[in-house]
């Protein structure tokens, strides 16, 4: 009997050792977000967007360059069409053949985030003039968003839109046309400046880096299947080893 005691302890020594080799794998992680943003309506507009998806919460952090000074810019997450930007020379029906928002919507979508700075962040908020970016200021916030919408910027959908467009170059938002959202606003204050796809690339844990227990990073994947077959071996050891006492003692 004493015989059979260490056995048994011996396998369930085995096993707890094997069990860390499995943990990396079974933790979850965040998604991480990253896009470069190019010029539409030959605004000179470029940006870089960082970020993530961590359950509801999304991280967005954007850094614009050849906004019009002293003006507000509206900026969302636009999820639909193809999930995807028009080309930086299409026309649209704007003045002089400007893009405005309906003609880049097939390409783009709706508004699904708006980037404000402060409260509200829902499409009701995607003229919010008084709560967006002022000229080339820098964006950093992390925002709530539904499951369904951060299941879809993880998916890679999602497509930020800046708008605010000085096209007659008069360093303030005017002209005759009328933006086609809000029709007490001049097209330029809407008309898209620049946009830019999100892509996202799954962070996985790595290793006891990544994952707190200290030690080597590595491939987690392969950790989880050599402790599952450490644990198998363990498993089938203590097994073999006990039938051959029992047989003994018997």
């Amino acid at each position: 009997m004493t015989s059979i005691k260490r056995t048994l302890a011996l396998t369930a020594a085995l096993s707890i050792a094997a069990l860390p080799l499995a943990t990396p794998a079974m933790a979850a992680d965040s998604t991480s977000l990253s896009g470069s943003l190019t010029q539409l309506n030959d605004s000179g507009v470029t940006a870089d967007v960082t970020g993530s998806v961590d359950g509801n919460e999304v991280t967005i952090e954007i850094t614009p360059n050849g906004l019009l000074a002293g003006s507000p810019h509206a900026q969302h997450i636009h999820i639909g069409g193809t999930n995807s930007c028009p080309s930086p020379d299409q026309e649209g029906s704007g003045a002089d053949g400007a893009l405005q928002v309906s003609d880049a919507a097939g390409a783009y979508g709706a508004i699904a985030v708006s980037l404000t700075t402060e409260g509200d962040t829902s499409p009701d908020s995607g003229l919010a003039v008084d709560r967006f970016p002022v000229g080339d200021a820098s964006y950093s916030r992390t925002l709530e968003v539904s499951d369904e919408v951060a299941a879809q910027i993880a998916a890679g959908d999602g497509v930020v839109v800046l708008h605010g467009v000085d096209q007659d170059g008069s360093g303030a938002y005017d002209g005759d046309v009328m933006s086609d959202l809000d029709p007490n606003l001049p097209e330029e204050a809407t008309n898209p400046a620049a946009c830019g796809t999100l892509d996202a690339s799954m962070t996985v844990p790595v290793g006891g880096v990544d994952t707190g227990a200290g030690g080597v990073a590595g491939d987690s994947t392969t950790a989880s299947v050599v402790g599952g077959a450490a644990l198998a071996a363990a498993g089938a050891a203590g097994l073999v080893l006990l039938r051959r006492r029992t047989a003994q003692e018997g």
